[in-house]
C-alpha cells in the first residue's frame, strides 16, 4: 500500500477506538446517543463542505441513502452489542469479520487481485481475531457467546457498507468529506422520529453522556472520512483489513481503562492482527 494510505489508516484506527470506546461507556444510550451525535457531528462537520464541491446528483443521493441505511444497522446493533458484551470481544470480532467479508466481495465482485503475501495478511489478520474473542476462560459464558454473536452480525453489516462506499468514492467519484456528511444528514432524518416520540430518554441520555456525545459526533466520522481517502489510494481488499489496526489499540483501551479479563490473550491476539497488518502493507 502506499506510504498515504498507511498513514491514513493508522490516524484513522485511532479515531475508531476511541469513538467506540467513548460508545461502550455509554452502553445504554442506545438510538438516543446515536440521534444526538448524528445532530452535532452534522452541524460540526458542515463547514467542511465549503472546501469540495458537492455531488447532488439522484445517483449521488441515492447511493449516500442506502449507505446511510448500511451504517445506522451497523451503529443500532453495535450499540446493543456494547450493552451485553465486552468491548475486547465485540469490538474485534467486528472488525474481523467485515474485513474478511470485504476482502472476498472485492475479489469476486469488483475485480481486485491481491498479491499472496496481502492475502496471507488478511488472513493473519482473522487468526489474530480469533485469538482475541475466543477461547476459554473469558468469564461470562452467555456473555462472551452474546457478544460474539453481536460482532458477527455487525460484521457483516460492515463488509456492506465498506465495499459500498468504496465504490461510491471511486469509480463514482462523491466527495469522501460531502459522502460521509450525506451520510450523516440521512441518519438523522430517519432517527428523528425516534426523538421527537422519547424527548425524555434524550434528555437523560444527554445528561448522563454529554461528554461521550462530543467524542463519537467528532471521531467517528472523522475516522471514516480519513479511510474513504485512503480508498482512492489503494484497494478495498488492501484497506479494509489493515484499518483493522484500531483493534490493537480497542483491546489496550479495553484492557486499561474498562479492566476488562484475559488481557495477555487479547493482547497477543491484538500483536497478531499487527503483524497481518504490516503483511498487509508490505504486499
Amino acid at each position: 500500500m502506499p506510504p498515504a494510505a498507511i498513514a491514513l489508516v493508522v490516524a484513522a484506527a485511532f479515531c475508531h477506538a476511541g469513538w467506540n470506546l467513548a460508545a461502550k461507556r455509554a452502553g445504554d444510550g442506545g438510538p438516543a446517543l446515536l440521534w444526538m451525535s448524528t445532530v452535532v457531528s452534522s452541524v460540526l462537520y458542515a463547514p467542511a463542505l465549503f472546501f469540495v464541491r458537492p455531488s447532488f446528483t439522484w445517483a449521488a443521493i441515492g447511493v449516500i441513502l442506502c449507505s446511510a441505511v448500511m451504517h445506522l444497522g451497523y451503529f443500532v446493533l453495535l450499540q446493543r452489542g456494547y450493552r451485553v458484551g465486552d468491548l475486547s470481544v465485540v469490538y474485534p470480532l467486528a472488525r474481523g469479520t467485515g474485513p474478511l467479508l470485504s476482502v472476498g466481495v472485492a475479489v469476486l465482485v469488483l475485480g481486485e487481485r491481491p498479491g499472496w503475501l496481502a492475502l496471507a495478511g488478511g488472513l493473519t489478520v482473522v487468526v489474530g481475531i480469533l485469538i482475541v474473542s475466543g477461547g476459554p476462560g473469558t468469564g461470562d459464558r452467555h456473555r462472551r457467546r452474546t457478544g460474539l454473536a453481536y460482532g458477527l452480525v455487525v460484521g457483516v453489516f460492515i463488509a456492506g457498507y465498506t465495499v459500498f462506499d468504496a465504490h461510491a468514492v471511486g469509480p463514482l467519484a462523491i466527495a469522501p468529506l460531502f459522502y460521509e456528511w450525506g451520510s450523516n444528514v440521512c441518519r438523522l432524518v430517519f432517527l428523528t422520529p425516534y426523538a421527537v416520540r422519547n424527548p425524555d430518554r434524550v434528555r437523560d441520555v444527554w445528561r448522563r453522556y454529554r461528554k461521550e456525545v462530543f467524542v463519537i459526533a467528532g471521531l467517528s466520522p472523522l475516522a471514516y472520512i480519513l479511510v474513504l481517502f485512503a480508498y482512492r489510494m489503494a484497494p478495498v481488499s488492501l484497506v479494509a483489513p489493515a484499518r483493522e489496526l484500531s483493534i490493537v489499540v480497542g483491546s489496550v483501551f479495553g484492557w486499561l481503562l474498562l479492566r476488562e479479563p484475559n488481557p495477555l490473550r487479547r493482547l497477543l491476539g491484538a500483536a497478531v492482527v499487527l503483524g497481518g497488518v504490516i503483511a498487509l502493507a508490505a504486499g
